[in-house]
C-alpha cells in the first residue's frame, strides 16, 4: 500500500481496497459483456438494442474509473486490466453463442442485476468499515445500474 494521510485506519483501507478492486473487476467485465452484446446482436430490434448495449458500455466506463480512483485515493493499486477482470469477475459468464436480441437482453440484464446486487451489498460493508465516501460511491453506482437495468429489461416487458 502507498502512504496516505487519509483518516481511515490501514486495516480498514486494506479491506476497502479489496472490495473496490473486486467491483472494479466486475465493472470491467460488465463493460465487455455489454460490448459483446452490442457487436453481436441480430434481429428485428437490431438498431435499438445495438445502440442500447453501446450506451450501457459507455455508462459503465466512468463507474470503473471512479472505483479505480477510489482505490488509489485509499493508498491501493487499482487492479483493472482485462486479464485481472477475467480472472476475478464474479459476474456470470456471458454466453458467446447467442445472437438473437431477446437472448442478449436476458444475458445482459442478468449481468446488470448481479452487479447491482453486489454493489448494494458493498454499501453496508464499506459503511461499517468507516468509509462513507466509498459507501456513497456504491450508492450512486447502484442507482445508475438500476436505471440501465430498467432500460434493458424494458425490452422483455409488455
Amino acid at each position: 500500500m502507498h502512504n496516505t494521510k487519509i483518516d481511515i485506519p490501514k486495516d480498514a483501507r486494506e479491506k476497502l481496497i479489496a472490495i473496490l478492486n473486486q467491483r472494479l473487476a466486475d465493472s470491467v467485465d460488465l463493460k465487455a459483456q455489454a460490448k459483446q452484446a452490442h457487436w453481436n446482436v441480430k434481429g428485428m430490434s437490431f438498431i435499438a438494442l445495438h445502440e442500447l448495449f453501446d450506451r450501457v458500455a459507455t455508462e459503465v466506463t466512468p463507474m470503473s474509473d471512479d472505483i479505480a480512483e477510489r482505490v488509489t485515493s485509499l493508498g491501493g493499486t487499482a487492479l483493472g486490466t482485462v486479464r485481472v477482470a477475467a480472472q476475478n469477475s464474479e459476474l456470470p459468464e456471458y454466453p458467446l453463442e447467442i445472437s438473437d436480441g431477446p437472448d442478449h437482453v436476458d444475458a445482459l440484464s442478468t449481468a446488470l442485476a448481479e452487479f447491482g446486487r453486489r454493489v448494494r451489498a458493498d454499501i453496508e460493508k464499506t459503511d461499517k468499515l468507516g468509509d462513507a465516501v466509498t459507501a456513497d460511491l456504491f450508492t450512486n453506482i447502484s442507482g445508475e445500474i438500476d436505471k440501465l437495468l430498467w432500460f434493458v429489461e424494458a425490452h422483455q416487458q409488455s
